[in-house]
């Protein structure tokens, strides 16, 4: 049912219906403005979303993951009807291997969660352990901030060898999609001070129990067109014009008073470069970093968790889909910040993660399928210059890849199609 309108109302066209896209569409029509959402794709989600194959009855574009700092991914979903206890299992956050090496996290305020976590370490030396709880120390009173041309690798110049590789190189490169000795270490640290410094529960892994598509993007547009949202899928966008009379005009469709480009960072400069060049050209600088994500069936192998960390090989995380509503014995092994991996093509590098399923859990396993994202996230790097949300007048933009503190996330996107919205008011 349509909202009604005040004049204070405007009309917005939202161009993407990623999750960025989805989340400024959903803020504007609680501002009470009229919204027009259209994507090329036939289906909402962007780069997070779920597509028929021929191997699963809904494979996601990639595995994907959450954790409890996510609070306005979180709040958008109970906005639009989706009850994240239901959809999402929520675990302590565990980084341990295959033979239970490792951190893990039990329950209770994040900072008294992480130092119990800490000294319970029992495979990290105690020296470690205590080197690893001083430098959690110097994070916190130096306010999480460090020089902006630190990589995570510099800035960890000193870390024993076993927090490093077990903690913060991990963690790096799951969070930033970026390898360490090329990682913005200030990113670095702003996500270890929302996630392990944050509040209760902030570090809490959360596992969609469900496909991509139901944790959001289809409850978001189900609710939008209930309100009376104009959705135009299948629809890219070939002109973008403007006449001060008129307003906006987008391929004939009916003239808009404003625009928000939540398409991908590539389309976003194509279609701003007559009203902003100089915005298009920095954002057609970005640099990409790829993912591999290898779908494998193993019906022998059983885990005690749904996440186990991996080391020795291409992929860094493998994930229990059994364990998480989808097909019992089926796994994934993701490999994030994995250039190399990624330019051998996407047969070398699935026979490149089964190789390394096999030398961890042996035989007996089969390759299902494989998806090389090329061009996943951006580079997370020091200094990076990421674009404005302003683009001109009335011409906004939302993604993750726009300026900000936090690295290319599913809570980065929605993030900023909140700020882009809120800025249209």
């Amino acid at each position: 049912m349509a909202r009604s309108l005040t004049p204070a109302s405007r009309r917005v066209a939202v161009i993407g219906a990623g999750w960025a896209g989805l989340a400024a569409a959903v803020e504007l029509v609680d501002a009470g403005h009229a919204v027009t959402l259209i994507d090329m794709a036939s289906q909402p989600g962007g780069r997070a979303r779920s597509t028929p194959s021929s191997t699963l009855a809904a494979q996601d574009n990639g595995q994907h993951i959450l954790v409890g700092a996510y609070r306005d991914t979180l709040a958008m979903m109970r906005r639009v009807g989706v009850d994240p206890d239901t959809v999402l299992l929520r675990t302590p956050l565990s980084l341990r291997d295959p033979q239970g090496r490792g951190l893990a996290l039990g329950r209770g305020p994040a900072t008294w969660a992480f130092a119990m976590g800490v000294l319970r370490w029992q495979d990290c030396p105690w020296p470690d352990r205590f080197t690893l709880l001083r430098m959690a120390l110097s994070w916190r009173l130096g306010g999480f901030r460090c020089q902006p041309d630190r990589s995570v690798q510099a800035f960890a110049h000193g870390c024993p060898a076993s927090v490093y590789q077990a903690l913060l190189e991990p963690l790096c490169v799951a969070a930033l999609n970026t390898p360490a000795s090329e990682a913005s270490a200030q990113v670095m640290l702003t996500v270890l001070r929302d996630a392990l410094f944050g509040g209760a529960g902030s570090a809490d892994l959360l596992l969609p129990r469900v496909p991509l598509d139901a944790l959001f993007p289809q409850p978001a547009l189900a609710w939008l067109t209930q309100r009376g949202v104009s959705w135009h899928p299948r629809h890219p966008v070939r002109c973008l014009r403007h006449d001060p009379g008129a307003g906006w005009q987008i391929d004939g469709l009916p003239p808009v008073d404003q625009v928000v480009l939540a398409c991908s960072a590539t389309e976003a400069a194509r279609l701003a470069q007559p009203w902003a060049p100089h915005w298009s050209a920095l954002t057609q600088a970005i640099h990409y970093q790829p993912i591999v994500t290898a779908w494998i069936d193993a019906p022998a192998t059983r885990w005690a968790a749904p996440m186990l960390r991996l080391a020795d090989g291409p992929a860094q995380f493998a994930f229990d889909l059994g364990a998480l509503g989808g097909p019992a014995g089926c796994y994934t092994l993701v490999a994030s910040g994995a250039a190399e991996l990624a330019a051998q093509g996407a047969a070398a590098a699935g026979q490149a993660l089964l190789d390394h399923w096999q030398r961890v859990f042996g035989g007996g396993a089969r390759l299902r399928s494989v998806r090389n994202e090329k061009r996943a996230t951006f580079a997370c790097t020091p200094g990076l210059r990421r674009p404005s949300m302003q683009i001109a007048p009335g011409l906004w933009a939302a993604g993750d890849y726009v300026d900000g503190p936090y690295p290319a996330t599913l809570e980065g996107a929605i993030r900023a199609g909140r700020l882009a919205a809120q800025a249209v008011a």
